[in-house]
């Protein structure tokens, strides 16, 4: 069963420094055509069944479409798929893109949610992430996100970025608070195979954040936002109460959800799980889409095994943990049969709960979560 819908929308006006997402300028009229792509593959999908919970537009910038496409896309889902009345429908937003009547359009198309991928108020920061906008204007985009109307928004920060200082960091977080978003997104940033920032940044460069200083300003977010009301309720995120995403919350649960487009990512919850994803260009997508077969590559059938590590990895992530019933219930026999002595290891070690009930992550265990997940591979 799906109850979640992501739409990759591959397009952007220029390629960030560290971003490693399948993403690039569009060219000759592609950003006009793909939504008729998008519409194709999704007719060829069964229809029915319950109606999506959670819909997420996510590149990218899908920021780059025009209201009346966005608008044209969620007719057609809501017509094959059917989205609930109190769906959440999240549009990735890049700051230099948008403006007043572009954002009051995306709310007048159905989108109820914004992502504002500020990541720097910082004009040195920005210049060296290569962003495409200013501070300026990340400030002028959310004064218009607010003067649209929309009551539910995210912004990202990043952090750990080079040269950057914990007072500098402290000032980013200032700005984020002061402009009272519903919900904030905190990420460190990492060097990936391949980006701009891999080849200026090698392993070990003095410009990048040690680990004790990424622990700092992992630290200073933690202390400001939740001091400042926010709930931290998952490794990166922060949600001010009732505004946690979603969507994002649905793949920690491990909800099926279907994904449309360029690279785009499936999972269904049949057997222990099935995972699949769509051609990583778009003319392989395309010839898929247009040869009326579904594009799908890399079909994975999941083993008892693979689901208990992915239910682990990805509910850990949430602050509430893992439900020790809910996981007997999903697997059929208990936490302790599968990890035996590992667990009390973690918590000797400071970085896991367990209680009668749970196993959480410690602020600690949050910080090094992935040593903890490479101990939980059964």
């Amino acid at each position: 069963m799906v109850k979640r819908l992501y739409i990759h929308v591959p397009f952007c006006v220029e390629k960030c420094h560290y971003c490693a997402f399948i993403s690039s300028p569009p060219q000759n009229g592609e950003l006009g055509e793909y939504p008729d792509l998008l519409i194709r593959e999704l007719r060829g999908h069964p229809s029915g069944g319950e109606a999506l919970a959670s819909i997420y537009f996510g590149g990218g910038t899908p920021s780059l479409l025009q209201p009346p496409q966005l608008a044209r896309l969620l007719e057609e889902i809501n017509k094959h798929s059917g989205i609930s009345p109190d769906a959440e429908i999240t549009l990735e937003v890049n700051p230099g893109t948008v403006d007043q009547s572009s954002l009051k359009g995306f709310r007048a198309a159905g989108i109820n949610r914004l992502s504002l991928g500020i990541q720097s108020f910082d004009e040195n920061h920005l210049k060296c992430l290569g962003r495409i906008h200013t501070a300026e204007q990340s400030h002028r985009a959310f004064q218009d996100i607010r003067a649209a109307g929309f009551t539910n928004v995210s912004i990202d920060l990043i952090h750990s970025l080079p040269n950057q200082t914990l007072g500098q960091w402290q000032t980013e977080l200032n700005h984020a608070l002061n402009l009272d978003p519903e919900h904030i997104s905190i990420y460190g940033l990492t060097i990936e195979e391949g980006t701009p920032f891999a080849h200026s940044y090698p392993d070990n460069s003095p410009a990048l954040a040690d680990e004790d200083l990424s622990a700092d300003m992992f630290d200073l977010a933690d202390t400001l936002l939740t001091g400042s009301g926010f709930e931290h309720y998952e490794i990166a995120n922060y949600a001010r109460s009732g505004y946690q995403s979603q969507h994002n919350n649905g793949y920690w649960r491990r909800d099926g959800y279907l994904g449309l487009g360029v690279a785009a990512h499936s999972f269904l919850r049949e057997g222990y799980g099935i995972r699949f994803s769509n051609p990583d260009t778009l003319e392989e997508y395309l010839r898929g889409v247009l040869s009326g077969k579904l594009p799908r590559i890399g079909e994975q059938q999941l083993t008892r095994h693979d689901a208990i590590a992915e239910y682990m990895f990805l509910g850990l992530r949430l602050a509430k943990g893992i439900d020790l019933n809910h996981f007997e219930q999903e697997f059929g026999v208990s936490l302790q049969s599968v990890y035996g002595s590992v667990i009390p290891e973690l918590a000797g070690l400071g970085l896991l709960i367990q209680s009668e009930s749970t196993i959480t992550l410690t602020k600690r265990g949050m910080l090094l979560s992935n040593q903890v997940f490479s101990r939980l591979l059964p």
